[in-house]
């Protein structure tokens, strides 16, 4: 299993003033997650005035900063419709990224993922099959998309636990059926990250923690940077043992 550092998401800068906006800031951050024990890095490019972009001028030097920085690190970013608005758009622009990142996450829930995820595919980009609820879930198996994915991206909103729980239950009832089962990272946002990151643990899954998905500590303190949410994922990973349950527990 790996812990993934996800860095920014959307947020604004007032949202925590550690989130990372600009290149040097993710550099500088991702560095600090990885030294704290985080695998690989997911993140949300920035354009001009710290706003969500997929343009090839602003993915492309992102990822080459990172990558001359931190070599040797595998780095996601979103494809979410929300951040271009304009799903044509979105196709042409992963078209013509020519440093493009090792792997990009797509909303099953998104309407043009099918087609993103064809482009992605073709261009030798690796596929996190993001998937919120069932429906997701029975959308990526209907349609084939789970034999090009490079993993399954189980992550669930819900702030009521047991409710957060259930669809998670739900959505990897429907994996177990899948003709091409591939490897699971599951998280959950705000109050439900904790819980899932360690049900994800304790099943022998990957999983993620950043600014993105959280902003308070398991105690439920804020926490100073990603670099601290990293290692405070590390050490569960840690106290969890190597006793673990079957990867659909």
């Amino acid at each position: 299993m790996i812990v993934q550092a996800c860095l920014n998401g959307g947020h604004p800068a007032s949202y925590h003033p550690a989130v990372p906006t600009t290149i040097n800031a993710l550099v500088e951050d991702g560095r600090g997650a990885l030294c704290a024990g985080a695998s690989e890095l997911h993140l949300h490019v920035r354009g001009d005035g710290g706003n969500e972009s997929l343009a090839p001028d602003d993915v492309d030097a992102t990822i080459r900063a990172l990558r001359e920085a931190l070599p040797g690190t595998l780095i996601g970013i979103s494809t979410g419709a929300w951040i271009e608005k304009d799903d044509d758009r979105v196709l042409d622009y992963s078209g013509r990224w020519s440093v493009p990142p090792d792997y990009a996450s797509v909303n099953l829930s998104e309407k043009n993922a099918p087609a993103i995820i064809e482009r992605l595919h073709r261009r030798g980009i690796g596929i996190e099959a993001g998937l919120a609820h069932k429906q997701d879930a029975e959308r990526l198996v209907t349609l084939g998309l789970d034999r090009l994915s490079l993993r399954i991206l189980v992550e669930v909103s819900e702030q009521d636990i047991d409710l957060a729980h259930a669809v998670t239950d739900e959505i990897l009832a429907v994996l177990r059926s899948a003709p091409f089962p591939r490897p699971i990272l599951l998280h959950g946002a705000h109050a439900s990250a904790w819980p899932l990151l360690r049900r994800a643990v304790e099943s022998g899954f990957s999983t993620r923690v950043g600014l993105e998905d959280v902003k308070v500590l398991p105690d439920g303190s804020v926490a100073q940077s990603n670099t601290e949410l990293v290692a405070a994922a590390v050490r569960i990973v840690h106290e969890s043992g190597l006793h673990r349950r079957s990867a659909f527990a």
